[in-house]
């Protein structure tokens, strides 16, 4: 993007769920995000992120180090002086982000068509189940009668998810079922939990163990998908998942933002892995830009949007398991 003049606006926002939303270690009731604007008085830029909690991404902290660069920002910044200017999280991703939707606005341009990416067609999401009961959440997995992916939630719990991941496979016998252990279980653990996530028919094992403790999968027969997630921030990081994980998720907030996002793709691709794309949780304006990427993932997950008591208009509509984005939303011209 050559320079040229902007006004810059932070908010933050507040998105209460619908119920409490469990994973291994945080019970989380709602999402705030923050969200830029960006304006040249002609044209408008938007972008949302909720940060990365588990780095201590708060809206009060990423609001600074945005206002840290204001005076770039509303010079007229590039993408890529942003990316060097800027540390990957979730303060880079929405200012990323209303940068690609104010270039989209000023150049005509729909940004898939901006990024190079293929004319987007309606997604295969997969629609998150919150621990719980096992019970409860079989319940809620037959109630996503049309639904084709699961994703499972687990705490590290072995009993309990064992018997939660039964119960759902028992509830869904058709659907596709990932499992998310968010960081959640020890080394002893692994060899009982993927016997039976093989016997329970389950495609993707996500982020067993904790960041920083990846040696712990060493040795590890799997002959399900490991997908990292803590694990992989950026770019940087995806050398050293080789050997360990097959699968790279992919979240705009972790690695800062669309721009930062596409590289890694190709970056995954080049290092024999497959791509998916994540969510931190947030409305729709987050899916979007995430929805672009999801073009040339394997996986998506971006049923964030499901969880909130109210969403933005207009909004990703989910439909029959697929997630597709009006033009109206973001990145399209106006």
């Amino acid at each position: 993007m050559t320079e040229r003049r902007c006004t810059l606006h932070i908010a933050v926002e507040s998105f209460p769920f619908v119920e409490p939303f469990r994973i291994a270690g945080y019970v989380f009731d709602g999402q705030d995000v923050v969200v830029v604007t960006l304006t040249d008085g002609e044209h408008v830029g938007r972008g949302e992120a909720s940060g990365v909690y588990y780095l201590d991404e708060t809206p009060e902290r990423m609001i600074a180090q945005i206002q840290a660069q204001r005076d770039l920002i509303e010079r007229g910044v590039s993408r890529d002086a942003l990316r060097a200017a800027m540390p990957p999280g979730g303060a880079r991703n929405a200012v990323d982000a209303a940068l690609w939707d104010l270039e989209a606005k000023r150049s005509g341009q729909p940004v898939w068509q901006l990024a190079g990416v293929p004319t987007p067609r309606p997604l295969a999401t997969t629609f998150t189940l919150s621990a719980d009961e096992p019970d409860a959440m079989a319940a809620r997995a037959a109630s996503y009668a049309d639904v084709r992916h699961i994703k499972i939630k687990l705490t590290g719990d072995l009993p309990l998810d064992s018997a939660r991941v039964r119960a759902i496979r028992a509830a869904r016998a058709d659907a596709w079922l990932g499992v998310d252990g968010n960081q959640g279980f020890a080394r002893d653990d692994l060899v009982p939990l993927i016997s039976m996530l093989v016997e329970e028919r389950v495609s993707l094992l996500e982020q067993p163990v904790r960041r920083g403790r990846e040696g712990d999968l060493d040795g590890i027969k799997c002959p399900i998908p490991v997908a990292a997630d803590e694990s992989v921030l950026t770019i940087g990081d995806i050398p050293r998942l080789v050997g360990r994980f097959s699968v790279v998720n992919i979240k705009l907030d972790k690695c800062g933002g669309l721009t930062e996002a596409l590289a890694m793709a190709d970056a995954a691709r080049l290092h024999g892995l497959d791509v998916m794309v994540g969510n931190m949780v947030g409305s729709s304006l987050a899916m979007a830009p995430a929805f672009v990427l999801g073009q040339l993932c394997d996986i998506v997950d971006l049923d964030g949007p499901i969880f909130l008591e109210r969403d933005r208009e207009p909004s990703v509509s989910y439909v029959n398991g697929l997630a597709s984005c009006p033009p109206a939303l973001w990145g399209w011209p106006a």
